[in-house]
């Protein structure tokens, strides 16, 4: 089996959040294979920066967190490109109108359609959206 994690899930595995707890459970399960594209990756930094300025974090421990990230992601992941076929598939998610996505989201659920992976999110919406697409969602 292969997770794909999105920025939901890696900003609560590496930053003091609610949802660490559920995060953590889910990849305390067996799961052999974790795919974290170069996307996911770009909305956790930025994550990790907006808590940085909103005072949240401070700079130092934001650095720590993602030299943190950077090495869980050398040894425990793979890391998955984005290419302009996810960004076309995305595209014709938003234009289908009947799901309520966003273009991170919908490009996520198609980074994980490439990849063959289960989509790991905190969030409901896209969960909901990407079951509709046919995509199998991990319950956190």
């Amino acid at each position: 089996m292969k997770a794909y994690l999105d920025a939901s899930v890696l900003v609560a595995l590496f930053t003091h959040d609610l949802l660490t707890l559920r995060a953590e459970s889910y990849l305390r399960k067996a799961v052999p294979l974790l795919v974290v594209s170069d996307f996911a990756a770009a909305e956790f930094a930025s994550a990790v920066s907006r808590r940085v300025r909103m005072r949240l974090l401070t700079a130092r421990d934001a650095r720590a967190v993602f030299s943190t990230f950077d090495v869980w992601l050398a040894q425990a992941a793979t890391r998955a490109p984005t290419t302009a076929s996810d960004v076309a598939a995305a595209d014709a998610y938003l234009r289908r109108l009947d799901l309520t996505l966003r273009t991170p989201d919908a490009l996520n659920i198609a980074l994980a359609q490439r990849f063959g992976a289960t989509l790991a999110t905190l969030d409901r919406k896209m969960a909901a959206a990407a079951r509709k697409l046919g995509l199998g969602v991990a319950t956190l």
